[in-house]
């Protein structure tokens, strides 16, 4: 159905992520990342994207998780979000894509309510596919705000 939302779903350790398809510009194979000095844990580098120097952020450490090493399943999902001043390009380094899909249900369930402290602000909802739970993450809020971002 056309009217459908959309989703990459991304894989991050043993858990389930989407991202709207109107933020996916592409999906790259891993590819050799320019690091910065003094950047943000989660700041990988720059890559080259046709001549445009795109930031790439590693999802596993931005979601808080352990870091880990590329296999020949990572990708960058090249991503067009907003920013403090407008549109940004940025790609966000996952240990794997799996497809582009709509969920079970158009609806998305609320992040569950836990405590004050955390407020799940990056993610957009919840939603299933073939009867897992998918996290859609937030995309703007997520990485929109970031002080790299910000500092361009």
């Amino acid at each position: 159905m056309p009217d459908q939302n959309q989703y990459v779903t991304l894989g991050v350790g043993n858990e389930k992520f989407a991202a709207p398809v109107t933020k996916v510009q592409e999906i790259l194979d891993m590819r050799m990342i320019s690091r910065l000095p003094r950047a943000p844990e989660n700041f990988l580098g720059i890559i080259d994207v046709r001549g445009q120097g795109v930031p790439v952020f590693d999802l596993r450490l931005t979601l808080g998780m352990e870091p880990a090493t590329d296999t020949e399943n990572t990708r960058i999902v090249v991503l067009s979000i907003t920013g403090p001043s407008g549109p940004v390009t940025l790609g966000l380094r996952a240990d794997r894509v799996f497809e582009v899909t709509v969920l079970d249900s158009d609806e998305l369930d609320p992040p569950p309510a836990v405590n004050a402290a955390w407020s799940g602000h990056c993610i957009e909802g919840i939603g299933r596919r073939n009867g897992e739970f998918v996290t859609v993450l937030d995309l703007d809020r997520l990485l929109g705000h970031s002080a790299v971002l910000s500092a361009a």
